[in-house]
């Protein structure tokens, strides 16, 4: 991470891994359709009201702030994008996910625990659906639950994962989805993303696999006992 001079305007622009393939291929396969902005490096509570100069220095000391350098990872930036809000909006919305605490599986007598259902609701706004990202399907699998009244629809404010994270993901746009538990070698969690797609709201519940094949292995002996 560095910081970039806030005395003058500054551009910079940086792809993923997978932005360099598609421009390796050419102006036709490097199409940017979408784009997010954010303002990660502001702190609004330094808007000082009471600063003696007047109005003009209210925000002084947050113009005077430095800028982050851009880096592919939204584990890491862009994790307060700017939103479009309907005119007299006087509350932010948030995302209410269920369950709020996380999912955590476990081998129960040889068989894995049952599907969970996760869906959200939004406070002091509407969504009509919502984008469901998990981020790594080896630790789980995810399908519609209860589709949305337009399929076609994705979030209105984009979320991007870094390189390492996007191979093994998974999006979905539905009003609620199932997430089911897989055996794996070695305990593992992930996360699961959740977007509203009319407001940007965004919120993320944990999912804990201990469903091992070794942990169903034994499991089955035991019952087989």
């Amino acid at each position: 991470m560095g910081f970039l001079n806030n005395t003058t305007v500054t551009v910079d622009a940086i792809l993923t891994k997978k932005g360099r393939e598609l421009l390796a291929q050419g102006t036709s396969a490097f199409n940017i359709t979408k784009f997010a902005l954010a303002d990660d490096e502001v702190d609004y509570r330094l808007f000082d009201t009471s600063h003696p100069n007047g109005s003009d220095y209210y925000g002084a000391v947050i113009e005077a702030m430095p800028l982050l350098e851009a880096f592919p990872d939204e584990n890491h930036v862009m994790r307060y994008k700017l939103v479009t809000l309907p005119k007299n909006t006087q509350k932010m919305p948030i995302l209410n996910v269920a369950p709020n605490q996380g999912i955590v599986f476990e081998a129960v007598y040889g068989l894995a625990a049952n599907p969970e259902t996760v869906g959200a609701t939004t406070a002091n706004a509407t969504d009509s659906s919502y984008t469901f990202i998990l981020k790594d399907r080896t630790v789980a699998s995810m399908t519609v639950g209860t589709a949305a009244g337009s399929p076609g629809t994705g979030a209105t404010t984009p979320f991007f994962l870094g390189d390492d994270d996007a191979p093994n993901s998974k999006t979905l746009v539905a009003n609620t989805v199932i997430i089911s538990v897989i055996a794996v070698d070695v305990r593992k969690a992930t996360s699961l993303i959740v977007v509203g797609n009319d407001t940007g709201a965004t919120a993320s519940i944990t999912i804990q696999n201990q469903v091992t094949t070794l942990s169903l292995s034994a499991a089955a002996m035991s019952m087989s006992g």
